[in-house]
């Protein structure tokens, strides 16, 4: 991440398109068409578990939460409130 955010944004626009083509969030961690994509989601949810516990080392912001929080289609979280990761089961 750069600290003006851009990176971030187009990541999360991939991961939007993701869901709306696949219906879901469960992106492999090297997915063919854009392999750094299920490695960014694996970051976000990383350092969201990091925010929760109040580590410092988290670039986790309230906006970035929001912004992932709405990333949920047909129950396939990124996060939720609990910083838990419904994928890892599937």
């Amino acid at each position: 991440n750069c600290g003006n955010g851009k990176p971030w944004d187009r990541s999360y626009d991939d991961l939007v398109s993701f869901v709306k083509e696949f219906g879901h969030a469960r992106i492999p961690l090297k997915f063919p068409p854009n392999p750094s994509l299920g490695m960014w989601v694996s970051t976000q949810r990383q350092s969201y578990k990091k925010y929760l516990k109040g580590d410092s080392s988290s670039k986790m912001i309230a906006d970035r939460i929001l912004l992932l929080k709405k990333s949920v289609l047909n129950g396939s979280l990124i996060i939720d409130q609990y910083g838990i990761d419904h994928m890892r089961h599937l």
